[in-house]
């Protein structure tokens, strides 16, 4: 085969991993920058990347887990260019068997304490966390794209876990805390606006 005929190849392959994966890529990059715009620029930076590193792909069957492995450096570079470290949960298509309580968490949109909980666990177990929940990667495919042993990434992928539902745990009393300290501020303000109203609920009470 020449060189030409190489190249055509190779395009029209990068071409067909774009058709399969560029939404799901897409997807993973919105929530790790947390800007559409700029998600849908990195994910075209990665299928060019891709297309221009085609020779280190040594098994073509491998290809997805390769391609978030390309986006997942395309994205920390990213962050760390412009110390970007919070994360947005939107909403996606779910594949494969049912989903776990992590990626249930992340469809309901819950945008405050998750986001919170998910931006305090280490940046590790956040990337994996996010492959295996937002992009539905193997445990074979997430050791790859992480470039570890199937057994370290799955021991990483079980830390990440506990990690976000402690954290998570934590964000939910925080928020409850602020909610009953902001409904007790408007409670005192109301009182303090109407004393008429806390003298009759003085009486109430005696009675």
């Amino acid at each position: 085969m020449t060189v030409t005929a190489e190249r055509s190849a190779d395009r029209a392959f990068i071409e067909e991993l774009f058709a399969r994966h560029h939404a799901e890529i897409y997807a993973y990059l919105i929530r790790m920058m947390r800007d559409a715009d700029l998600a849908a620029d990195l994910a075209q930076d990665t299928f060019i990347r891709a297309y221009r590193a085609i020779e280190s792909l040594e098994d073509r069957a491998k290809a997805r887990a390769w391609l978030y492995q390309i986006a997942h450096r395309i994205a920390l570079d990213e962050i760390r260019h412009r110390r970007i470290v919070r994360f947005l949960p939107l909403t996606t298509e779910s594949h494969g068997a049912a989903p776990s309580a992590e990626h249930l968490a992340m469809e309901m949109r819950l945008s405050g304490p998750l986001a919170r909980a998910l931006a305090r666990i280490p940046d590790r177990q956040r990337n994996a966390l996010l492959m295996a929940e937002v992009g539905d990667l193997t445990g074979l495919e997430l050791a790859d794209a992480l470039g570890v042993s199937h057994v370290a990434a799955r021991a990483l992928l079980t830390r990440a876990r506990e990690s976000l539902r402690q954290t998570l745990a934590d964000e939910r009393r925080l928020e409850k805390e602020r909610e009953a300290a902001i409904d007790a501020v408007f409670a005192e303000k109301a009182r303090a606006a109407d004393p008429r109203r806390h003298v009759d609920d003085s009486k109430g009470a005696d009675r």
